[in-house]
């Protein structure tokens, strides 16, 4: 076994780590409204749990108001018991069969707040990516030990792995960074 199998096969778990940081910054709230602010809440209707994406139809027509249009009348109730427990600092106004949603001014202590938020998903990110790669370096040193790897590949290895976890920690840097000048606007 050649110790770039190993890294090949990790490569796919940082890049699901990257991915998954940028879905959970994408449901933090900006400035702006975003469906993506509304679209995981887990809706109650008819004793099941559903995502509000499967419920109705979400849109935004002003920049700071979220349309949410259920497809069935029946759903309303349940996705504004929903949307009033998520904590966004939003009230949802039923207006017959839309449900409207018109995001409130960020204050300065809430962009800190969310700012910290966006740092702890970073940090858990880099976590992960760190664990990935000490998962690795594992599994190269005991390929070394059982004579499969030359013990200057293991070196190679090593370095190409480092630089591996560098470029998948400069993507967190870059996408938490992003989110937190989005906040800022």
């Amino acid at each position: 076994m050649e110790y770039k199998e190993i890294i090949d096969k990790v490569k796919p778990e940082m890049d699901r780590v990257a991915a998954f940081l940028d879905g959970e910054l994408a449901k933090i709230r900006t400035g702006r409204a975003n469906p993506s602010l509304v679209e995981d809440v887990v809706c109650d209707c008819f004793g099941q749990k559903f995502p509000l994406k499967q419920l109705a139809a979400i849109s935004i027509p002003e920049p700071k108001q979220i349309l949410i249009q259920p497809w069935d009348k029946s759903y309303v109730e349940g996705i504004v018991s929903a949307l009033q427990k998520t904590g966004t600092g939003a009230n949802p106004i039923v207006d017959r069969d839309a449900i409207r949603i018109n995001l409130p001014p960020m204050t300065e202590e809430y962009r800190k707040d969310l700012s910290r938020l966006i740092s702890e998903k970073q940090e858990q990110s880099r976590q992960s990516i760190r664990r990935w790669r000490e998962q690795a370096w594992e599994e190269i040193q005991e390929q070394t030990k059982a004579s499969k790897i030359r013990e200057d590949d293991k070196f190679k290895a090593k370095e190409e792995l480092q630089g591996i976890v560098d470029e998948y920690n400069k993507k967190i840097d870059d996408l938490g960074e992003k989110k937190k000048k989005e906040i800022s606007e």
